[in-house]
């Protein structure tokens, strides 16, 4: 029960929401955000392999300290809303969490890092591509997560990392 203004009702429970016949069928569906969730998965620990060095460290794109690859995270220079950029290799980049949670990407000397990695022009063509749309379909999904999980598994034994 709760009191507005001296007086009193109950709240409503709410309906759970019928399953959909798929569900009911037992088949399972998979969604959309389901195959961007593990995509995203897959492509940053693609990322943080491909940054990483054959001792278990990398270096973060935007402060430069060198750390271990467990406090790697993978850093978008344009944000994840972007989708035309969220998977592009070139946007992002092994990052420390430091800088890529608490500095919200340290988003400064990232510029200037990046603009180093990969000049001028590229980098200017990565904010083109940032600012057109894209529409991922189920099948481009699929088949970026069956290319990233072969590439990161190329990077394991080629640098010998486990992630």
């Amino acid at each position: 029960m709760v009191q507005m203004k001296n007086m009193w009702y109950v709240k409503k429970k709410k309906k759970a929401k019928p399953l959909p016949l798929f569900e009911k069928a037992g088949v399972k569906v998979t969604k959309k955000v389901d195959y961007v969730s593990q995509l995203d998965r897959v492509f940053s620990r693609y990322i943080r392999l491909r940054d990483a060095f054959s001792d278990g460290t990398f270096m973060c794109i935007s402060c430069g300290k060198i750390k271990p690859l467990e406090q790697a995270d993978c850093g978008h220079y344009h944000s994840r809303r972007h989708m035309n950029t969220r998977y592009d290799e070139e946007n992002c980049h092994a990052q420390c969490r430091h800088c890529n949670r608490m500095l919200y990407g340290n988003m400064v000397s990232y510029s200037d890092r990046l603009k180093n990695k990969i000049g001028q022009l590229r980098f200017d063509i990565l904010a083109l591509k940032a600012v057109q749309t894209k529409q991922w379909t189920d099948w481009e999904l699929k088949e970026l997560i069956k290319h990233y999980k072969l590439k990161c598994e190329e990077l394991e034994k080629q640098k010998g990392i486990k992630l």
